[in-house]
């Protein structure tokens, strides 16, 4: 029997395209990847949808090098989409042999995306995955030549599509044909689309050529403040984000809180100086509901410690606030 590995992303296109060669009675087993920057539940989700079997393969430290420095550049933000996706196709080559597979099936449009979907990117993806003959994209594939598969009969090329551009109209009447729901949009997923993420880990790998996991985690939540080499503040914006941010903090973190008024909770990452500490509580003062008062009672202390240290101060101004701030 046929079988194919499909790269499920845990979007709408990666999960129509498996479903398009399962329907040709083709086994499809489904691949995800897991970095610092995406995880597998979407995928996971959306595989149950189709009812594919799913194998998530970490590959971490390895994408994270390349996120630091990828050939082909950067996306609108810190996406290196066009090495990122070889990548991808790379490792899914090198797994065919272990799950016995014929071809890797991807999701990809022609021209949906105008920087790493159009023809000439589409095809520098395939040229260096290492496995230029065994990649399908069975969305687009009557706009692009014939493949292996589809001439050696594996594949039945009329079944297959032709979408382009960027209109998800003939995507979403699939999904409802074949009653897949609660799919994600399809900017979701990747913290390096993100600009205010992408900004904040421009700024860490400044400062850190190999950042810790935590340090990356933790560019996740909050407001980012640089107030020196050493040191970095985060204000959380919810009390929800308050709790998971917890999940990466350590004994040598410091904690700030206002005394009376409810609000932001600050933490100081690092090694703070007098200075740092003084505009953490100012920080404090400013996203709490004592913003307007004269003066602000801030304890602080170390995270998992007794806050038992005190300071009076005003809240931190706009132009403080826009001095600092990643």
């Amino acid at each position: 029997m046929t079988r194919a590995l499909a790269m499920i992303s845990g979007g709408l296109d990666s999960t129509l395209a498996a479903k398009l060669i399962k329907d040709q009675g083709i086994e499809v087993i489904g691949i995800c990847f897991k970095s610092y920057f995406f995880g597998p539940d979407n995928a996971i989700r959306m595989a149950k949808q189709i009812d594919i079997p799913l194998e998530v393969v970490d590959f971490s430290e390895e994408h994270f090098n390349l996120v630091k420095n990828p050939k082909h550049g950067y996306g609108k933000n810190i996406n290196p989409c066009i090495d990122c996706h070889t990548m991808m196709l790379n490792y899914s080559g090198r797994l065919l042999e272990k799950y016995q597979a014929d071809f890797i099936i991807t999701g990809e449009v022609l021209n949906q995306r105008p920087m790493s979907q159009n023809k000439i990117s589409l095809d520098i993806v395939k040229k260096e995955s290492g496995f230029s003959d065994k990649i399908l994209r069975p969305l687009c594939a009557k706009n692009l030549i014939p493949t292996k598969m589809e001439l050696e009969g594996l594949v039945d090329r009329e079944n297959l599509l032709d979408i382009s551009g960027r209109s998800r109209k003939v995507q979403m009447e699939l999904a409802e044909k074949w009653n897949i729901k609660d799919y994600p949009s399809p900017a979701g997923g990747c913290k390096l689309t993100e600009p205010n993420y992408a900004k904040r880990l421009k700024e860490l790998l400044k400062y850190k050529d190999i950042p810790e996991t935590r340090d990356l985690e933790l560019l996740k939540f909050g407001r980012h403040f640089r107030v020196s080499e050493n040191a970095k503040i985060i204000s959380t914006r919810t009390g929800d984000e308050a709790n998971e941010i917890k999940k990466y903090l350590m004994n040598n973190d410091m904690i700030f809180l206002s005394e009376s008024f409810t609000g932001s909770m600050i933490i100081i990452i690092g090694k703070p100086i007098e200075e740092d500490i003084e505009f953490a509580a100012k920080v404090t003062a400013r996203y709490c509901k004592g913003k307007d008062e004269k003066k602000v009672k801030i304890k602080y202390g170390y995270f998992k410690r007794p806050m038992n240290k005190f300071i009076e101060v005003e809240a931190a101004t706009e132009e403080e606030i826009g001095k600092f701030l990643i």
